[in-house]
C-alpha cells in the first residue's frame, strides 16, 4: 500500500467514525420509532401525548395538559406549530422522546424520536466496502445559468420532493463516462443523489448520496465514492426521503462507499 492509499485509508476511517457517532445521535434517523400523517381533525396516536390536527393553512395544531413542551415550555391548551416544507420539523418534547412536527409537500405529520428505540440501542455501526483509490476521481462541473427547481419523488408514496440543481458534473469512473445532476446541499459543495448497478442488491435500492466540495475556479471536482453515504429511508421505515433524480444513475456497479445496513 502506497502512502497515498494509506492516508486515504486513514483519512477514511476517521470520517467513518464521525458518520456513525452522528447516526448514534440520542435524538438522530436510528431513533426514529413512528410516523403518523395528520388530518383535519383532532386524533390522539398511540404513545404520543396531546391531540393534534393539521389546520389546512400551512399549521398544525397541539392540544395539550402540559404532558410536552415547546422551547421548555409545557404546552397547556392547544398551540399552533408552523413547520417548513422539505426542513427539519418543529421539536416538541415529550421525556426523553421527540415529537418531530414535520411538513412533506401538502401532507403533515409527526414523527417520534426515542433514544431507546431498538434501532439505535443495538446498533453496531454501518458496513462499507474496502476502501479503494480507483473510487477517487476527478470531474468537471457545467452550472446551469441559474439554479432549476426539480420535482423527484420520494419513498413514500404520493409524495415529492423538489431539490435545487445546480448544474451537471461529468467524470469517469469504472471505465466508463458518466454524469450526475448537482442539486444543493445542507452546506457548502455539491450534493450527487444517485442509484448505481449496486442498487437493489447490495447497496439500498432508493439510492445512495455523497456530497463533494465546491469546484475550483476552472470548474474542477474531486470526487471521493468512498464516502457514499445511505440516506436515513435506508436505516428506519419512518423517514419520507427523496429519491434520486430520474437521470441520476450510473452505468456500473459503484463498490464504494455505505452497503445496504444488516
Amino acid at each position: 500500500m502506497t502512502a497515498t492509499e494509506t492516508r486515504l485509508a486513514r483519512d477514511w476511517l476517521d470520517w467513518h467514525e464521525r458518520r456513525e457517532e452522528e447516526l448514534r445521535a440520542p435524538h438522530g434517523w436510528l431513533s426514529l420509532t413512528a410516523l403518523h400523517w395528520l388530518g383535519p381533525d383532532a386524533a390522539a396516536f398511540p404513545d404520543v401525548p396531546g391531540r393534534w390536527r393539521a389546520t389546512g393553512d400551512g399549521g398544525v395544531e397541539l392540544t395539550a395538559d402540559g404532558e410536552v413542551s415547546v422551547d421548555g415550555e409545557p404546552v397547556r391548551g392547544t398551540v399552533r406549530l408552523e413547520p417548513v416544507d422539505g426542513l427539519p420539523g418543529v421539536l416538541v418534547a415529550a421525556g426523553e422522546r421527540r415529537i418531530e412536527v414535520v411538513r412533506r409537500t401538502d401532507g403533515y405529520a409527526l414523527r417520534v424520536r426515542d433514544p431507546q428505540a431498538p434501532t439505535r440501542t443495538t446498533f453496531d455501526g454501518v458496513p462499507a466496502f474496502p476502501v479503494d483509490a480507483a473510487w477517487v476521481v476527478e470531474g468537471r462541473f457545467e452550472p446551469y445559468p441559474e439554479p432549476r427547481r426539480i420535482t423527484v419523488g420520494a419513498v413514500v408514496d404520493g409524495l415529492s420532493h423538489f431539490p435545487t440543481a445546480l448544474g451537471v458534473v461529468r467524470f469517469a469512473v469504472g471505465g466508463a463516462e458518466q454524469e450526475l445532476l448537482a442539486l444543493t446541499g445542507k452546506g457548502a459543495g455539491l450534493r450527487l443523489h444517485f442509484r448505481d448497478a449496486t442498487s437493489g442488491t447490495s447497496t439500498y435500492g432508493g439510492g445512495r448520496t455523497l456530497v463533494v466540495d465546491e469546484p475550483d475556479a476552472r470548474g474542477r471536482v474531486r470526487i471521493d465514492f468512498n464516502r457514499t453515504v445511505n440516506l436515513p429511508c435506508a436505516f428506519t421505515a419512518y423517514a419520507t426521503c427523496p429519491l434520486p433524480p430520474a437521470e441520476n444513475r450510473l452505468t456500473v456497479a459503484l463498490e464504494a462507499g455505505e452497503c445496504l445496513p444488516a
